[in-house]
């Protein structure tokens, strides 16, 4: 439920969120310390930029190969790309990460609206990328400062493979080495050889690159995947699985457990987590979806019970992969993020993302850093 606040203050809208001190602290800090404009502010217009992103030409084919064996015929990746507009000319950014006419009647309802009554408001999905983007720039602070009083300066960042031969995952391996990646995720399905696959990355990365591979369940049961974890524990650049068994199975998970398996064992987060953190069951939660209260609340239930996130969600650009950051250095429960946008022809954004040794540097700069490409838009733009 949205609450109307006064145009004079913006700390009653933030109160009235009922959000923890932890989260709110930041958030009350950041309105205090804005100009009045940044607290009177509302929103005046908005920009609906829906795009449709290619595959990268080196990976086009094989990728595409791997989504038809999947049976999902798929080549390219829509965004709902936003501007949102205020009465102090500010403009934030955004992927709404929903269709543009769903997107639409969100953005009509928060014209007039101030900026403060969204903040962690997972009803607006991506649109609240957005409201951290005019925030920060109403405010002078890039977004992390938003969310957190002390965020990190960088995160750890991973690459991303889809399924695919064994030559080309050795060529995006040691090309996301050389480009300073240190972590990478690649799929296993069941029409490659995840070891094949192992065998020809590890042979082209340093010693101190590391794979995770993200079987999606497709193993199936305990017996089948303890093998495939067990094969891949021979390569010492491995040091996780993703969702190895059926998805949330908590009889298998604990099979798992007592098998005392040697990688890392990570699963996606249901709606009730607490029997997975409660039997020790599992080393890392994997979360898309909502990225407002939500997110947040997880993040801090991950640093109290040591079990950290791996965070994906609207992984197709850089818009949303430095939000992913800035989330990342704002909540220390967050432990890698996830995207895909290296995998596309174009990130959508001016600034070039840029790894050292594992690491993103977060921009310093208001709001989420980073500058929509309106060339790439308009070249990727569906039209309507």
């Amino acid at each position: 439920m949205l609450v109307r606040t006064s145009r004079r203050h913006a700390a009653p809208a933030i109160a009235s969120l009922g959000l923890t001190p932890a989260l709110s602290r930041p958030l009350l800090a950041a309105a205090g310390a804005a100009p009045a404009s940044a607290r009177t502010m509302r929103f005046s217009k908005y920009e609906i930029l829906p795009v449709k992103v290619p595959m990268a030409a080196r990976l086009r084919d094989a990728w595409a190969e791997s989504y038809r064996l999947q049976g999902r015929p798929q080549t390219a990746y829509e965004s709902t790309i936003i501007k949102l507009h205020t009465d102090e000319e500010l403009v934030g950014i955004g992927d709404a990460l929903m269709p543009p006419a769903r997107a639409e009647a969100i953005l009509q309802r928060m014209i007039g609206r101030t900026p403060w009554e969204y903040l962690q408001d997972d009803a607006i999905g991506g649109i609240l990328m957005a409201v951290y983007d005019v925030i920060g720039h109403g405010t002078g602070l890039p977004a992390c400062r938003v969310l957190a009083s002390n965020p990190k300066p960088s995160i750890f960042h991973t690459y991303w493979t889809h399924c695919l031969p064994p030559e080309l995952m050795a060529a995006e391996a040691q090309r996301a080495a050389g480009l300073g990646y240190r972590a990478h995720k690649v799929k296993a399905r069941p029409w490659q050889d995840p070891v094949k696959q192992a065998e020809a990355m590890c042979a082209v990365v340093p010693p101190s690159y590391r794979f995770w591979a993200d079987a999606n369940a497709c193993w199936g049961t305990p017996g089948r995947a303890l093998h495939f974890i067990r094969e891949l524990a021979r390569f010492h650049n491995y040091f996780a699985v993703e969702s190895p068994v059926q998805y949330r199975e908590v009889g298998y998970f604990r099979e798992l457990k007592k098998a005392n398996p040697p990688l890392r064992i990570a699963e996606h987060m249901g709606p009730d987590p607490m029997t997975f953190i409660k039997e020790g069951l599992l080393d890392a939660f994997v979360i898309g979806g909502p990225i407002g209260r939500s997110l947040a609340q997880r993040a801090l239930m991950a640093e109290v019970t040591s079990v950290p996130l791996w965070i994906e969600y609207g992984i197709t650009n850089g818009v949303c992969q430095t939000f992913q950051a800035h989330h990342a250095a704002a909540y220390p429960g967050i432990e890698y993020t996830i995207a895909i946008s290296h995998c596309l022809e174009d990130d959508l954004v001016v600034e070039e993302w840029k790894m050292r040794d594992g690491y993103f540097d977060l921009p310093r700069k208001p709001g989420l850093g980073v500058t929509l490409n309106m060339n790439a838009i308009e070249k990727y733009r569906v039209k309507a």
